[in-house]
């Protein structure tokens, strides 16, 4: 009772703060279009120059329109946990997912997704494209907190999926990034109460593998050369690394105990062109997915009055360190892209360099919304950064984690990083080999592991210290079984 007391408290000084003085109307709360893309680069962008080829106007309109985010990331770089990291605003050792596995959800009762919130506050909320969580059927599948729901089981197909609209199982024919889109679009023009606000997640499947585009992008950057990554990053030969890392890269039967070398050769570039050719190319559809939206929001008349987000569920690697995939505590993994455009609030072309993580998110739609952000909510509201303003009182360091799954050692082993804008320590937790300490101001590509130079000794020791405080700050659970043990394994269907 109290809570909703709280809540009615809380929205009724909202209203009246939105008075007008002029005409004494109350002016209209945001809309929120949450554009999530999976598995996208930081530097998978048209404004980024990495790749000269690369054209994503749509995308490259929210960064001189709105904010750029040029140091965010994520507190576990893998689908599920980052997802519902997004939505609850909890680190994956406090909302319960913390692998890709097919029957967990988070604690839903316990953490509510910031939509549900926003649908207290009078919101209406629709969620279309991946969830990536527990693979529920029928109307079990629709998560708490949407008013309307549109996805599928585990990673889709991208063409002619089986998906699930509001319960109703079918197959869809077409490709999977433009079914998502009509969905997206006919809910804004057609489904919604158009006097309410609304809060539209748009959660691609592209661009993960398997990397297949659009048949009119399957011909698209043909003959240009791809170029190198960035710091010479490819010709890394894991010299003064831990040996886990040449077990997760090196193309021998390490599983039959043979010995690892202490130093790899060096590969040359290109490695796996076409691979890196197709995740550029479904990307294509992703852009073209934002500008229909987007004309959609204009012609509605709601263009500035919607919170535009457009982000990744993690990093990627497109061959650094010779890796693909996600996962370990490299700055290609662990950052990802963000923009977000709102006029009323953000400044053209403003560049946010303070270190975000994705559990930012959701207070700070909520703070957006003028809703009260819930004391379980670990993450801090960014809109003080979106306003350009400086907060001496930000984080001065982020804490990354990482849980060992069923592909160890290609995956990796179970670790936390901390970082700071200068230096990262991995700790992989591991008896039997190294931890690592990279300057990132001197070697951005993290390819000299510091962590025995008596030079560094000092750093090494207060960025331990800093690790031990953060894991008490958002009460760290190593424990990566916890949640999963209290749950049914249900018959796969």
């Amino acid at each position: 009772m109290m809570r909703n007391y709280i809540l009615v408290l809380s929205i009724t000084l909202l209203l009246t703060s939105c008075l007008s003085s002029d005409d004494n109307k109350i002016e209209k709360q945001p809309n929120f279009l949450f554009v999530l893309v999976d598995d996208q680069a930081y530097d998978a962008l048209g404004i980024s120059g990495r790749y000269p080829f690369l054209k994503t106007p749509n995308m490259d309109r929210l960064a001189k329109e709105g904010a750029n985010f040029e140091n965010i990331f994520v507190t576990q770089s893998i689908c599920s946990p980052s997802r519902a990291s997004f939505l609850t605003g909890t680190y994956p050792h406090i909302h319960g997912v913390n692998q890709n596995n097919w029957y967990v959800d988070p604690k839903w009762d316990e953490f509510a997704p910031y939509t549900s919130h926003l649908q207290e506050a009078g919101y209406q909320t629709a969620h279309v494209g991946k969830i990536h969580m527990a693979h529920k059927r029928g109307k079990e599948h629709i998560r708490p907190g949407f008013d309307y729901w549109f996805s599928f089981i585990g990673q889709g197909k991208y063409f002619n999926p089986q998906v699930n609209d509001n319960g109703r199982e079918y197959q869809e024919k077409g490709y999977m990034t433009d079914i998502l889109t009509d969905k997206a679009i006919t809910w804004l023009k057609e489904k919604r109460d158009p006097n309410k606000p609304f809060s539209l997640n748009l959660w691609h499947k592209a661009v993960h593998e398997k990397h297949l585009p659009a048949p009119r992008h399957k011909d698209l950057y043909k003959g240009e050369e791809l170029p190198k990554p960035p710091f010479d990053t490819h010709k890394e030969t894991f010299k003064g690394k831990p040996e886990w890392l040449r077990k997760k890269t090196y193309e021998f039967d390490w599983k039959n105990n043979l010995p690892i070398p202490a130093e790899l050769p060096a590969k040359k570039w290109p490695i796996k062109y076409e691979k890196n050719m197709q995740i550029l190319r479904c990307l294509a559809a992703v852009d073209e997915s934002l500008g229909r939206v987007l004309n959609t929001l204009e012609e509605m008349g709601e263009l500035d009055n919607t919170v535009i987000i457009y982000s990744s569920d993690n990093g990627y690697f497109m061959g650094e360190h010779t890796f693909w995939d996600k996962r370990i505590a490299y700055e290609n993994s662990m950052r990802i892209p963000m923009l977000i455009r709102y006029p009323k609030l953000i400044k053209p072309n403003t560049k946010v360099v303070e270190q975000c993580l994705n559990i930012d998110f959701a207070p700070t739609i909520l703070s957006l919304a003028g809703v009260e952000i819930p004391e379980y909510m670990q993450g801090e509201s960014m809109v003080s950064l979106l306003k350009g303003e400086k907060k001496e009182n930000w984080r001065k360091a982020i804490m990354f984690e990482y849980y060992v799954d069923d592909y160890y050692p290609y995956a990796g082993p179970n670790l936390i990083a901390i970082r700071t804008d200068k230096y990262k320590l991995i700790d992989a937790f591991l008896e039997n080999d190294m931890d690592e300490l990279y300057d990132l101001k001197a070697d951005p590509g993290e390819m000299h592991n510091l962590i025995n130079d008596p030079d560094y000794d000092k750093i090494e020791a207060e960025l331990r210290e800093e690790s031990i405080r953060q894991q008490k700050k958002y009460e760290y659970n190593p424990d990566r079984d916890w949640w999963l043990r209290t749950q049914v394994k249900p018959k796969k269907n």
